[in-house]
């Protein structure tokens, strides 16, 4: 990297001596051509005294010419397929993962349990309007809801509730009625292309050091609004719904089925689904103008309590450091159940999968242990990865009554406080994280820590012909990187293509491996070796921010919004 203007005339002021930092040399001329060759000597880049290009070299050459990274997601996609956690294709995702991993030759292979809940998965599912004419509707059962008994046929009633006052408005209406409890809109279209790359622009507004945000109370209030979809089944229950139905928050026939009532004794007792916007709409249209339309439905789902805890599946490559140091790459292996999870995030699966089989065909020999980890429970919470961190790097004090299973163990881990170290915190230097999709590494977000942007530019030098050279200064957050960095953990995202990632794939029915673009995961594998073997190999690891302890609330005058408070 060229080094910056600033630091070339603090340099300046350093090595040449007083008679020559003007523009007239007077005197020897050897003591001008050695002033000359001094400042010459500043504008050279660093990235090839800290960089092994013949490594790089050596990782591109295999994982571009002999690459398995579409074999993999391929299997994990149209072979596995849906992996919700504890659900049977996630439990054939752990075994095969493990097993390819040793198939490859690394070390200490092994899952590690944590407390989850249930399994769930579907078998078969269908729903239709019957009348006033028969259509068929686009739609998923809500994970974690009950089966019908049997195929059940009843007249939709459009409820919207999305707080507890709204119940008073539906008591004695809904006995025998599949309650659509979204509120119906008019719809909207894209103003966006769904397909992108980014470009120049782009990568430079990501550049932007947001200034930390700190108010506990949040917290309480998103598990309140958590809570209420547990209110909701017991009401609809007590009224004798047979059913509800939400819709889709994307148009175009897409569908989700996200839930996250997993727990067990906390699952709900109402089967419900989702189904498309369009066919909502359309429903809400029929129901107004009357008569109610009425629906036939069948949800074939299983639930699954053999076995409640949940597994990260880890694996090494081992390094010669006695001290047991580390570095480490992860991303989650479970999916939603409505497509094959290969954008979200079976990509991120095969990439970290690929760089280990990358490094290890190599024979790379790093100093610090590379540790290659696959999250479960990511959708659900991060819960994966939060069990890896409290287990072995560090724990945050829980308040006294706040959950401990369940999607609200997430909220508010953040803001616990004291974090104390565990005996293994000094020893994990850094962690990489891929989930956002298929799409070409084309950066890294250095998550608000000054000192590592010079490396990672030096880092990138290599691979700024293949589009990956922007390290911006941006925290990030939604991912498995969240809890390590929370700790005071040197622990990256990097910066993807987006492509249809957030228009079209993210948790619906059509991420498929059909939009898994495999030059970009090519890319993005041999750049997270090369990381990975950096930050394995570099004399000192990388810088970390200072020791998190519990920052002054951002706003000490504001008052919270009445609406959050119900």
């Amino acid at each position: 990297m060229p080094i910056p203007g600033r630091a070339v005339n603090a340099l300046r002021a350093l090595l040449v001596p007083h008679s020559v930092r003007g523009i007239f040399f007077p005197g020897n001329p050897m003591r001008k051509l050695a002033a000359i060759a001094a400042l010459s000597l500043l504008s050279v880049p660093l990235a090839a005294q800290t960089v092994d290009r013949n490594e790089v070299a050596r990782i591109l050459d295999e994982g571009l010419n002999r690459s398995q990274v579409m074999q993999t997601a391929q299997q994990l996609t149209d072979g596995i397929g849906p992996r919700l956690t504890n659900s049977p294709g996630m439990r054939r995702a752990e075994d095969w993962t493990a097993g390819k991993f040793r198939e490859w030759g690394l070390a200490n292979v092994h899952k590690e349990g944590f407390d989850f809940g249930r399994g769930w998965w579907i078998e078969r599912a269908s729903a239709r309007m019957v009348s006033p004419r028969p259509i068929e509707l686009t739609s998923i059962p809500i994970a974690w809801t009950p089966a019908t008994p049997g195929r059940i046929s009843a007249p939709v009633v459009v409820a919207p509730m999305s707080k507890e006052d709204h119940f008073a408005r539906w008591r004695g209406k809904l006995s025998g009625k599949v309650v659509l409890v979204t509120l119906p809109n008019d719809g909207s279209e894209p103003g966006d292309a769904p397909f992108r790359r980014l470009g120049g622009d782009d990568l430079a507004k990501l550049d932007n050091y947001d200034q930390p945000q700190y108010d506990p109370e949040a917290t309480d209030r998103r598990i309140k609004r958590l809570e209420f979809a547990t209110r909701l089944d017991a009401f609809l229950k007590a009224e004798g719904a047979v059913a509800y139905a939400t819709m889709s928050p994307r148009d175009g026939k897409l569908i989700h089925g996200s839930g996250y009532l997993f727990g067990t004794g906390e699952t709900q007792q109402v089967p419900g689904i989702e189904i498309a916007a369009e066919d909502y709409r359309r429903l809400g249209r029929l129901a107004k103008t009357g008569p109610a339309p009425v629906l036939e439905i069948e949800n074939v789902v299983h639930f699954e309590d053999a076995d409640t805890k949940a597994y990260n599946i880890l694996a090494d490559i081992p390094g010669s450091d006695p001290s047991g140091a580390y570095v480490m790459a992860g991303a989650h292996l479970d999916s939603w159940a409505a497509g094959d999870g290969a954008a979200d995030n079976g990509a991120g699966v095969a990439m970290v999968m690929e760089a280990a089989r990358i490094l290890k065909a190599m024979g790379a020999k790093p100093k610090r242990t590379i540790r290659f980890a696959l999250w479960a429970g990511e959708e659900q919470g991060l819960l994966g990865s939060m069990d890896y961190v409290e287990r072995h790097i560090a724990t945050r004090q829980r308040k006294p009554g706040a959950p401990s299973s369940g999607l609200a163990r997430f909220y508010g881990w953040a803001d616990r406080w004291p974090v104390v170290r565990q005996p293994g915190y000094d020893k994990l230097a850094a962690y990489f994280n891929i989930d956002n999709g298929s799409g070409k590494i084309r950066g890294i977000y250095s998550e608000r820590n000054l000192a590592a942007v010079p490396i990672f530019r030096e880092w990138f030098a290599p691979f700024a012909s293949l589009g990956a050279n922007t390290v911006a200064i941006r925290q990030t957050g939604g991912t498995d990187h969240v809890f390590f960095s929370a700790v005071g953990i040197p622990a990256f995202q990097f910066i993807q293509d987006p492509l249809d990632y957030g228009s079209r794939l993210h948790h619906t029915n059509v991420d498929t491996f059909d939009h898994l673009k495999a030059a970009d995961m090519r890319q993005g594998a041999a750049v997270l070796a090369a990381f990975l073997l950096n930050a394995a190999n570099a004399e000192k690891p990388l810088p970390r921010l200072p020791f998190p302890t519990e920052p002054n609330v951002t706003d000490p005058f504001a008052y919270p919004n009445p609406d959050d408070l119900d």
